[in-house]
């Protein structure tokens, strides 16, 4: 009917033997036709069940599965059509070739069947030859659909494996993450009247932002905001790096010194730090990635800052006012060149002026326009939020700056060091922290 060959080789039937079908059901109001099917198909070696009516067979088929159905169209009560229709129904994890045997032969019958789920027929009486070839041409359905399954079943474990492999990566990124954020334990510091709040927000698990702070003497900080190139672990690990260079022990400390003759301490000129850790990445750490840096060395009493700018965003410098000043004339990234040369500048910060230094991952913010936020969108920023102090001033920034984004996670790592300087208040310099709401002692 469908053109098949009819012509069965006996190598097709040694893989007739070899593959698929294995039970087979035969429905037929007709016991005489039943049986001859059913000594046909045991005879081909299929377990073969028998029913006399459509019902019957559904209720084999609740009990059990079936490769191979042959069932006539017309029957009393559920014809073989309708018995198709509900044992479609009834689902499966695996598929049954379904074969009508009717006497019909008009295409509209044809296209009935095959809209209810029927995949051949075969004319009455049967021929055995087309019997075997139509069984076989299903075999060879069959054995590809049980091929795909086989695959796909091979699949899902890999990308179970996957899964649980990637569950795994994730946890232990989230662990890095912690790590990564204790790595800034006080987010809040207190410099006997003028205050350091730092923020560090990756746009991954982990990002290579490092913000930070450490005592030079009794009345000078440092204050320092490096960006790694690059994202993710590797970017993290280099920032953790670079940013223990900036430690409080002192002995390990890339920017303090000590006079040979007085024994007391000091810091290196900014510049001169700068240099420092430009020539350990080059002739220590092996690795492609560059960073960009800027450094502050405070005064307390006087408000005398001297910075270093390589690579990084401007320095930003809010005077009381709320006007806005940014710093710097850019400088080469670290790491990038052995010759690399950098220049220390300096600033003043009067009572009520604040000092903010920031990555890229702030001006360099897109919107779905593509659009950056720059430096007049931060300078506006600032401007807006020039009454917000310390962590309340960091915490609308980012939610500013996701706003713009229109999305709370960034392209970019997001860090920032806000420095408020006040009247130097003489004292042991404090160390706060968010608690219940409110700002504590540690």
């Amino acid at each position: 009917m469908f053109g098949v060959d009819t012509n069965v080789t006996q190598q097709d039937a040694a893989e007739i033997a070899e593959i698929t079908i294995k039970r087979a059901l035969v429905v037929d109001d007709s016991a005489a036709q039943r049986l001859v099917l059913a000594k046909h198909l045991a005879r081909w070696g299929y377990q073969v069940a028998q029913a006399a009516s459509g019902d019957a067979a559904l209720q084999l088929c609740e009990s059990g599965q079936f490769d191979l159905i042959l069932s006539d169209w017309m029957m009393p009560g559920m014809n073989g059509l309708d018995f198709c229709r509900a044992f479609r129904a009834m689902g499966s994890d695996s598929y049954c070739y379904f074969i009508l045997l009717t006497s019909k032969n008009d295409k509209g019958a044809v296209a009935e069947g095959l809209n209810v789920g029927a995949d051949d027929f075969l004319s009455k009486p049967v021929s055995t030859p087309e019997l075997r070839a139509r069984i076989f041409a299903g075999e060879r359905l069959l054995a590809m659909e049980r091929q795909v399954n086989a695959r796909n079943d091979e699949l899902r474990a890999a990308l179970h494996k996957l899964q649980a492999l990637y569950d795994a990566v994730d946890r232990d990124l989230l662990e890095a993450r912690k790590l990564q954020q204790s790595l800034i334990r006080d987010r809040f510091h207190d410099f006997g009247g003028s205050h350091l709040s730092l923020m560090l927000h990756s746009s991954g698990h982990v990002g290579g932002d490092m913000v930070g702070t450490f005592p030079i003497n009794a009345h000078r900080v440092g204050v320092y905001s490096l960006d790694v190139s690059g994202h993710g672990v590797a970017a993290a690990l280099l920032g953790a790096r670079i940013g223990g260079l900036f430690g409080p022990a002192h002995a390990q400390n890339i920017a303090l010194t000590r006079n040979a003759i007085t024994g007391q301490l000091d810091a290196l000129a900014p510049h001169e730090v700068a240099e420092r850790i430009n020539e350990l990445m080059l002739q220590e750490i092996d690795t492609e990635a560059y960073l960009t840096v800027a450094y502050a060395d405070l005064d307390l009493t006087s408000g005398k800052l001297v910075m270093v700018q390589a690579g990084h965003p401007h320095p930003a410098i809010q005077r009381r006012d709320g006007t806005v000043e940014f710093l710097g004339d850019g400088g080469l990234p670290i790491g990038l060149l052995e010759s690399a040369e950098y220049t220390s500048f300096t600033a003043r910060l009067w009572p009520g002026d604040r000092l903010f230094l920031y990555s890229d991952g702030i001006t360099e913010c897109a919107n779905d326009a593509g659009a950056e936020f720059g430096d007049d969108g931060l300078r506006r920023l600032l401007e807006k939020l020039a009454k917000l102090r310390g962590l309340s001033f960091l915490d609308a920034l980012k939610w500013e700056l996701a706003t713009w984004a229109g999305r709370d996670e960034f392209g970019d790592d997001v860090s920032g060091a806000l420095l408020e300087f006040s009247a130097y208040r003489p004292g042991p310099a404090k160390k706060q922290r968010y608690y219940r709401g409110q700002m504590v002692d540690d």
